[in-house]
């Protein structure tokens, strides 16, 4: 059976990573989660105080971007890949709400997002890849068989992401979740290079009421009838 590229993007906490994840492993294709490659640059320039609340140097940052290296290394017991820094295991430290209060501040970055665009579009070369982010089907892969934009009210993100924080014991409210997911929203939609926009042939899927599997059955589904035609 032929393979193909499916590009996942859309607004933050809309369950892309998770369907991406689900998606791949019944495929048996190579799972990229873009986000998470962001994160960790995100992490880096916390770590070394390139960026604050109120504070932001990007010079710094770019000049550091030759040193960053960053890895995909599959864990067996999880079954998925982890993200690694430099050679140190961050995907729990890049989860964080303080992470993710600095990440789309980061990926508005044009340096940071060639330097990523061209690690993630010779990922998928070969085919066989469920990617998701922000800007797979517009700027990494804008000739994917299939293209997915996912999408929900900030209000059931927030609550999801709220109770995702919750269950890994993180102490935070659910105003500051929504207050996160409205600001990402706005970065992601509003920036200059790379906007968060739906692809002319993007089929968008509004998942404010689907569970997990209702959503996994209807993209398997699309996937199954593109591969048919490729």
């Amino acid at each position: 059976m032929k393979k193909i590229t499916v590009a996942i993007d859309g607004f933050s906490s809309t369950g892309k990573s998770t369907l991406a994840k689900q998606l791949a492993k019944e495929l048996g294709y190579v799972y990229v989660d873009t986000g998470a490659m962001y994160r960790a640059i995100a992490y880096f320039a916390m770590q070394n105080q390139l960026i604050e609340t109120d504070f932001f140097n990007k010079k710094a940052l770019i000049e550091a971007l030759p040193k960053i290296q960053l890895e995909f290394k599959f864990n067996a017991n999880l079954g998925f890949c982890e993200m690694y820094l430099n050679g140190e295991n961050v995907e729990k430290q890049i989860r964080t709400i303080e992470v993710s209060n600095f990440v789309s501040k980061v990926a508005e970055v044009s340096e940071v997002r060639s330097k990523l665009v061209e690690q993630q579009q010779e990922m998928g070369k070969n085919k066989g890849i469920v990617m998701d982010g922000r800007d797979i089907g517009t700027v990494v892969f804008p000739h994917a068989e299939l293209k997915i934009f996912m999408t929900a009210s900030a209000e059931t993100r927030a609550q999801r992401r709220f109770d995702e924080l919750q269950q890994k014991g993180d102490d935070v409210s659910y105003e500051d979740v929504l207050k996160n997911v409205m600001e990402r929203d706005h970065i992601d939609t509003h920036r200059e290079d790379s906007p968060l926009v739906i692809a002319d042939d993007a089929i968008e899927i509004d998942n404010s009421y689907l569970s997990r599997e209702e959503q996994f059955s209807a993209v398997l589904e699309l996937i199954n009838d593109v591969v048919k035609t490729v």
